[in-house]
């Protein structure tokens, strides 16, 4: 319980602040950095040589997978009957198919399942959607954006991101045997700035935007990202016997709020950014109810 309510705090202050305070210049850019660039590596190198080999692990990845071709299913098919613009249909695809499985999914997966509900999370997220995000996000954007796709960009934005990179050392490091107790004590102690900084500048970055005849395609976009996607998630690993933990963080990964960054990538290819941003921060309120309700019913199933 402490551990959500210490989610809802940092949203909250991060909500107060922008309102009411005058938040230095590049503040959000400042702890973006920090979060991405320390943080995140350090927790992914802590967690990464904890995690047992199981090959259960695919499904993580798999349903990161699911719900990103679903949306592009999805919105593609239904933008094709509403006759909606190239651009919206490209905006849903990316906010509603990538998922906030960092910033809000390790510490919401923390504060659920303990370190070993985090550990199912990374591989979700560095596996699953951070790859997908670099490489079919990139993709959607530009051939919704009408331009040309770069697959050396691709390529290097995900073999230099440096979680990533994190990734790659943590798998080695467990194969060897794990860190030395004063190294692994202080990769968590870093690791650990993650949830409250992630959860501020997300606060900080919240908005709610929405233009004249965006509310049925935002609903349609928020239904699938919170409520069908985990769901079919969810009859993809009972299906192919995957149960416990894993199912678990699985399918709330993929129910988690849209990615921050895929709404920034629908902003730098003009993919109708108010629409993205609408559909981010009502999935980020709607998914700190949406994600422990999710997690009851698993859990009682």
């Amino acid at each position: 319980m402490s551990a959500l309510l210490l989610l809802f705090t940092c949203l909250a202050l991060g909500i107060v602040v922008r309102r009411f305070a005058s938040p230095p210049p590049g503040i959000v850019p400042g702890i973006n950095w920090w979060v991405i660039n320390i943080a995140l590596p350090a927790l992914v190198l802590a967690m990464i040589p904890r995690i047992h080999v199981d090959p259960q692990l695919w499904f993580p990845v798999a349903a990161m997978l699911l719900t990103f071709v679903g949306a592009w299913v999805l919105m593609a098919l239904v933008g094709r009957w509403r006759q909606w613009p190239r651009e919206r249909i490209g905006a849903l695809t990316l906010v509603c198919g990538l998922g906030n499985t960092s910033f809000m999914g390790y510490p919401m997966m923390q504060a659920l399942h303990g370190k070993e509900g985090l550990a199912v999370a990374v591989v979700a997220d560095q596996l699953g959607c951070f790859p997908l995000l670099a490489s079919a996000g990139v993709l959607v954007a530009s051939l919704y954006a009408g331009r040309k796709p770069q697959p050396a960009l691709i390529v290097r934005r995900i073999l230099t991101f440096p979680a990533f990179l994190a990734l790659l050392v943590g798998l080695a490091v467990g194969a060897i045997g794990g860190w030395p107790d004063v190294v692994d004590s202080m990769l968590s102690s870093l690791g650990a700035t993650l949830t409250p900084l992630a959860l501020f500048s997300v606060g900080l970055q919240f908005t709610l935007r929405p233009q004249s005849g965006q509310l049925p395609a935002a609903v349609l976009g928020l239904a699938w990202k919170l409520a069908l996607a985990p769901l079919a998630c969810w009859f993809l690993g009972r299906a192919t016997g995957i149960e416990g933990l894993t199912l678990t963080v699985g399918v709330l990964q993929a129910a988690m709020a849209p990615m921050i960054s895929a709404a920034i990538l629908a902003d730098d290819y003009a993919l109708e950014p108010t629409l993205a941003n609408t559909v981010l921060g009502a999935g980020i309120v709607i998914s700190l109810f949406t994600i422990p309700l999710g997690n009851w019913l698993l859990m009682a199933a």
